[in-house]
């Protein structure tokens, strides 16, 4: 499985790069993960906020596939425990899906054309957190939902 998280933005926090880098290592004895960061289109006027989200998904969806399955990270998604995440991905695996892709927005959030091309909308919480947050959070739990699928020691 190919998995694939597109985000907006650069880690810069040193901790989060660890982590990620740290997550990112152990997940690669089950899936290969390729992390793009796209670079946020700066937004001068409030009223150009969706104009500035629409320029963003031009970005993002070029990067996906059509067969690709895609999870966006999104306020209203649907919150999943990990051993649910765990079923899901385990279902998408099992589907013949070879490409497992991930959004994570800007500051700003998501466009409607991201959200509308999303096979599962996904929220990680009712809190809001930091979108360099969000990526570890993500990353772990990825590595975390594998460890569910195999059976192996870590999720307790």
């Amino acid at each position: 499985m190919k998995i694939k998280i597109i985000a907006f933005g650069k880690v810069n926090e040193k901790y989060l790069k660890t982590g990620i880098d740290e997550f990112s290592k152990r997940l690669s004895a089950y899936a290969s993960l390729e992390i793009v960061e796209l670079k946020p289109v700066e937004i001068k006027d409030t009223n150009l906020i969706q104009r500035s989200l629409d320029l963003e998904a031009e970005k993002v969806l070029g990067l996906i596939k059509e067969s690709s399955f895609v999870i966006t990270l999104e306020i209203n998604g649907q919150i999943l425990s990990s051993e649910e995440f765990a079923q899901k991905i385990n279902s998408i695996t099992l589907s013949g899906v070879n490409e497992l892709v991930f959004v994570i927005g800007s500051s700003y959030g998501l466009s409607k054309i991201i959200s509308e091309r999303a096979d599962f909308r996904l929220s990680l919480s009712n809190m809001t957190f930091l979108h360099n947050f969000a990526r570890l959070i993500l990353v772990e739990q990825i590595y975390r939902a594998f460890k569910i699928i195999k059976g192996e020691i870590y999720h307790k």
